[in-house]
């Protein structure tokens, strides 16, 4: 096989990956969610082909970059992965994960913002906030321009930050994880994580929620650094679920401007 040949399988083939992710952990979570919450997406059902067609084409767009650097990591050593624990100290390993969560974290934060001023929401962002609630299967519904956005910074990172092979996966696997639980439209974490000391860093869908309900304010990933710093958090949200009404674990829901955009 040619070079081109091998590198546009490999786009190929990471393509398929990031799609079938995105099928197994949204349906297992849109699964969870009818198990938990039976008729919180009923009447949803146009907006949830909606939001798997705009992520399958995400997945594209995640996984031809994906695929090139994974090719060249194997076959030219252009990253700085490594396989061999040995290649740096065990204390590393947790850091590099700290760290690149970190970067990947500013990265959304600066550029989700951007995303809400008013051209580019109308051209891309909107796309996203269709979605009104969000379900499971929202996670990856975005326009290409957002998706563009999103795809380039893990390999990019990859280059200079040296990773176990194991790390980048457990990287991947809380961006996933994350990206699906807090647009599902109730809280999957226990009310001490989320409304208490840890929650008032870490972002889960009760803070998430703020945003869909708001728009102006809760900009952030993983964590509430950026959002505090900058004057944006605005606490956490609510959710309107069927059968046990309003979710009496949003501790904050009150806090921050009320009303819906």
């Amino acid at each position: 096989m040619s070079v081109a040949g091998a590198i546009a399988f490999s786009a190929f083939a990471m393509t398929l990956i990031v799609g079938l992710r995105y099928l197994i952990t949204s349906g297992g979570f849109a699964i969870a969610t009818r198990l938990r919450h039976p008729g919180l997406y009923v009447g949803l059902d146009t907006q949830m082909r909606r939001e798997i067609a705009w992520s399958l084409a995400s997945a594209a767009i995640y996984g031809v970059p994906a695929g090139i650097v994974a090719w060249g990591w194997q076959n030219r050593g252009w990253t700085r992965i490594y396989s061999d624990l040995a290649d740096w100290p065990l204390w590393y390993w947790p850091l590099s994960v700290l760290i690149c969560l970190a970067v990947h974290d500013t990265w959304f934060y600066w550029t989700h913002r951007w995303m809400h001023r008013p051209r580019l929401f109308r051209i891309a962002h909107a796309v996203h906030h269709a979605s009104r609630p969000p379900t499971a299967w929202a996670a990856m519904s975005f326009h290409p321009i957002e998706a563009l956005t999103g795809a380039v910074v893990i390999p990019a990172l990859v280059f200079v930050l040296p990773m176990h092979i194991g790390a980048l996966a457990l990287v991947l696997t809380v961006m996933t994880v994350m990206g699906v639980t807090n647009h599902m439209g109730w809280e999957i974490f226990p009310r001490f994580i989320h409304a208490g000391p840890l929650g008032g860093w870490l972002i889960t869908a009760s803070h998430h929620q703020r945003h869909h309900q708001e728009y102006r304010c809760n900009y952030g990933l993983y964590f509430r650094i950026w959002d505090r710093l900058c004057g944006t958090d605005n606490g956490l949200g609510h959710f309107d679920l069927p059968d046990r009404g309003r979710d009496a674990d949003a501790g904050d829901a009150g806090r921050g401007s009320a009303g819906i955009a």
